[in-house]
This record gives structure tokens, C-alpha cells and sequence, in this order.
């Protein structure tokens, strides 16, 4: 399914030369604006990739034609046949591996410069993901957004806040992988409590907080222990995730019209088994889930909503990084 909201669109790219939008809109932000490290092919064709672009999912947002935001999405079965996720370079798994069922790392996510200023691009990445979630039965998500710079000190606010308040539960919880830092970063540098709790301010730890976090935490997303220090990105990384059945209350009453209706599609409590079905039947639910997540995230764009459920779409190039 594509959502269009008048002149924009949101959906999975479908061809080589959309996917290859993509990695030059990631090569614009990441390496040009950001400074992340660029190899000299790289620099030659203009796009920013790696080894975990063979089998992912491109979620883009469309304007005119042209790719103006997009999410990198690879589920269990990409990872398995490229053997880990790429969070796996900076956080243990181990843990969320273990769940039943389907579970979709989100990265690379990018908006181009000129589109950042109301938003719009980013709810409808954030419709398209929820989609995405609802047909491939996605019981957990993770991933590991960014704070730019090297120095996580810069964010102990947000980061100590994180730490006392939105730890995710042990046995789910992702922990920083000390030994798969640069050599010449501290490993004490990889703390998240770096202030005493009487010391965290709320109002300033969101503040230092990105748009990306703060739109996490509203959707009831935990994190990892640690931060992971990337200097090739220029970045410091903590782990996001989030499980389906623990989306805001708020937000399951609004397009499931319970506060319960993800209930039995994502995690129970005590040992690791996955029910392996939605709640809602296949006939409504799925459609209704996402009409209703679009709704959701556009809010005051919601009457120009259009929802596209038949795509002339050609074949995915899923196995293509160039």
C-alpha cells in the first residue's frame, strides 16, 4: 500500500533507480551535511551504503517524483541471509534474538534539508513504518538513532534521563558492545547515567534530545545499556526499541478503538512465547490498523489522505547494493 497526502507519497521503493535515490539522499545528509566518512567509490557515485543495503527495505517518502525522506528497514529473514543485523556492530541482541516471530531493525533514517521544517516527511515515514509493522506482523522493533558529535557528555541530560526512567526490560535489554569501539575511544565514554539521578532535569533532557527520540518515546519505546561512540559517523548511537503490543495506549484506542487491541500481538510476561496472531482479523484489521496510523500521524493533513492498496509496482531489486 502507498499513502499519498496531495502532491507527497509514502511507500517501499519498488526499482534499482529509486534505491539508488535513496543512498544519494543519504550521501547528501549523512556524508555532506554530517561529515560521516565516505569511501572513494562513495564519494564517485554520490551514495552512501554498506553490506546490510543488499536485502533491506527502502521505506521512502516522495515528492514529486523525487525521494525527499527515507527509513532503511531490514527484517529477520534480510538478516539472516546477510548474517546480523547492522546494530549488531555496536549492541548485543542476544537477548531480542530469542523472540518468536518477526522483528525489523530501523536505520539510516534522513529527511532532506529542505523538507525538516513542519514535519511532514517525518510523520509520513512514520505512517509508512507503521504499516509496514501491521503486514509484516512485527513484534518488535529496534534500532540505533543518533546524537551528532563524539562526545556523549554533550547529552548527559538526555542520556542520564534515558537511563533512570527508559531502560528496557531485562530480558530484552541490548547492551553496548565496548569491544567494537574505535581504539582510540574510552570505553568509559559508553555510560548512559552520566549525571547522579537528583541531578537530571526533565525539561533539559528533552531538550538535548533529537526529534527522532522524543517521537520514539511517544510511541512507548525503551532503550539499551550504553552508548555506542561511532567516529566513522561522527555519531554517538543508544538502542531504541520498541515492542507492537506496548505502542502508546493512546495512540492502540485511537486507530483500534481499545487500549488493549495490541495485547496478544507482541511480547508476554514471564518466559519468551509469541501468540502468533493479531488480534484483529484479517479482513478489517490490517486495513484499518493502517488507515488508521495515517490519520494518526498526519493530523491536520488526515482529509487529504489517499490510500493506494493495488501498486503497479515492478519487481523489488532486494539483492542490489549498486
Amino acid at each position: 500500500m502507498a499513502i499519498k497526502v496531495r502532491d507527497y507519497q509514502v511507500r517501499l521503493t519498488r526499482n534499482k533507480e529509486e534505491r539508488k535515490q535513496v543512498r544519494q539522499l543519504r550521501y547528501e545528509v549523512f556524508c555532506l551535511e554530517e561529515n560521516a566518512s565516505a569511501t572513494e567509490e562513495q564519494k564517485n557515485l554520490g551514495e552512501e551504503y554498506d553490506a546490510y543495503d543488499t536485502y533491506a527495505d527502502y521505506m521512502a517518502v516522495f515528492h514529486n517524483g523525487k525521494i525527499v525522506g527515507t527509513y532503511r528497514i531490514i527484517d529477520r529473514d534480510a538478516a539472516e541471509k546477510m548474517g546480523g543485523f547492522y546494530t549488531e556492530n555496536e549492541f548485543n541482541l542476544s537477548k531480542i534474538k530469542k523472540v518468536h516471530g518477526n522483528i525489523a531493525e530501523m536505520s539510516r533514517a534522513c529527511v532532506k534539508p529542505e523538507y525538516r521544517e513542519n514535519g511532514l516527511v517525518m510523520r509520513l515515514l512514520w505512517a509508512g513504518l507503521c504499516e509496514y509493522v501491521v503486514k509484516r506482523k512485527v513484534v518488535i522493533l529496534f534500532g540505533v538513532p543518533s546524537f551528532v558529535g563524539t562526545n556523549p557528555a554533550q547529552s548527559a541530560q538526555a542520556l542520564s534521563y534515558l537511563y533512570y526512567n527508559y531502560l528496557s526490560p531485562s530480558h530484552l535489554r541490548a547492551t553496548v558492545l565496548k569491544e567494537n569501539l574505535d581504539p582510540s575511544v574510552d570505553p568509559r565514554m559508553t555510560q548512559m547515567n552520566i549525571l547522579p539521578r537528583a541531578f537530571v532535569d526533565e525539561d533539559e533532557a528533552k531538550k538535548q534530545m533529537t526529534p527522532l527520540i522524543k517521537g520514539y518515546l511517544r510511541l512507548g519505546a525503551t532503550f539499551g545499556r550504553g552508548v555506542f561512540i561511532d567516529k566513522g559517523f561522527g555519531t554517538y548511537d543508544v538502542f531504541v526499541l520498541v515492542q507492537t503490543k506496548n505502542v502508546d495506549k493512546t495512540y492502540q484506542k485511537h486507530f483500534a478503538g481499545s487500549e488493549d487491541a495490541f495485547a496478544e500481538f507482541g511480547i508476554k510476561e514471564g518466559p519468551l512465547h509469541i501468540l502468533t496472531r493479531i488480534i484483529m482479523s484479517p479482513i478489517t484489521g490490517a486495513g484499518k490498523a493502517i488507515r488508521a496510523f495515517g490519520e494518526l500521524f498526519m493530523r491536520e493533513d488526515a482529509d487529504d489522505i489517499e490510500y493506494i492498496d493495488k501498486e503497479n509496482s515492478e519487481e523489488s531489486e532486494n539483492g542490489e547494493n549498486q
